[in-house]
């Protein structure tokens, strides 16, 4: 059976350097109808577990450790058995949130993980985070940027822990290059495509400077 992809958007806080924010994230869940992976585990693990359903849950992919993708991880995994994944670059923030408990398994750059029928290769995209990560599957023609890549540009790099010039090197080498109709499936908003970012990154480049 196919893997199919759904999106289910939660809603809660955004916290670092002292400040908090309101915010919208999408949470995708990957798989069939038996097995499941759920790419950023934001907010509410309850409605995560609503969405999955009666799946086995294996893994839960974190894109990075910003808080607001991470709230609901461990209570999501401790309920559904899942492994928890992150790359060790984001360590550093994954303790600021949940200090008393790691995630089980840490991410490399190339790796392919395999959920019903789903392969996605991560791709180490630092500049939002260190250890940010997109997740790229080309039979699903699609690619989870997390905070890396949105409609319209770049994520943050205002904060802590993030860096300009590093994001358009991860977007330019890593995003870029996959075919233009590759479906970017964002970690906050509206979904877009490789095709109508990729004319656009020398004016991010303007602007980020």
């Amino acid at each position: 059976m196919t893997a199919r992809i759904e999106r289910l958007v939660t809603s809660g806080q955004f916290t670092l350097d002292g400040g908090t924010w309101d915010v919208d994230n999408n949470v995708w869940i990957v798989g069939d109808d038996h097995e499941a992976i759920v790419i950023d585990a934001a907010h509410d693990a309850d409605a995560i577990a609503r969405a999955v359903g009666d799946r086995r849950l294996t893994a839960i992919v974190c894109t990075h450790a910003h808080n607001d993708h991470i709230d609901a991880a461990p209570a999501l995994a401790d309920r559904t058995g899942a492994v928890i994944w992150l790359h060790p670059d984001d360590l550093p923030l994954w303790r600021m949130t949940h200090p008393d408990r790691d995630p089980d398994r840490l991410l490399v750059d190339d790796q392919v993980i395999e959920a019903a029928g789903a392969d996605l290769t991560v791709l180490h995209t630092p500049g939002h985070a260190p250890g940010a990560v997109c997740l790229y599957d080309p039979a699903l023609g699609a690619v989870f940027t997390g905070d890396t890549l949105f409609q319209g540009g770049p994520g943050a790099t205002g904060r802590s822990f993030s860096h300009f010039p590093t994001i358009i090197d991860s977007i330019r080498d890593k995003l870029l290059t996959l075919p233009p109709e590759t479906k970017v499936l964002t970690g906050h908003g509206d979904s877009t495509t490789i095709g109508a970012e990729a004319p656009h990154l020398e004016e991010w480049i303007k602007r980020g400077h």
